[in-house]
């Protein structure tokens, strides 16, 4: 089956109702990499014109020390 799924990969990952063991042959990631940046999804009128309708989609800051730790939580479980 295949699926696309937002949001934090670890979490999706360490679900094993939603993975189970040796289920995931690729996890792709294609973050902005800390740009320290607001992300917004905006949406558009029925006329395809731009509209003022906007929702905050996610904030990009990070570090390594964060990353790091996140890192060796994972695979210590």
């Amino acid at each position: 089956m295949n699926r696309l799924c937002f949001g934090d990969n670890l979490q999706w990952l360490r679900d094993p109702k939603e993975f189970p063991d040796a289920s995931v042959d690729l996890v792709y990631l294609d973050p902005p990499f800390n740009s320290n940046a607001d992300y917004n999804v905006r949406f558009r009128e029925s006329s395809d014109e731009a509209s003022q309708a906007q929702f905050h989609a996610f904030t990009d800051t990070s570090s390594w020390a964060d990353a790091a730790e996140t890192y060796h939580q994972f695979i210590d479980v």
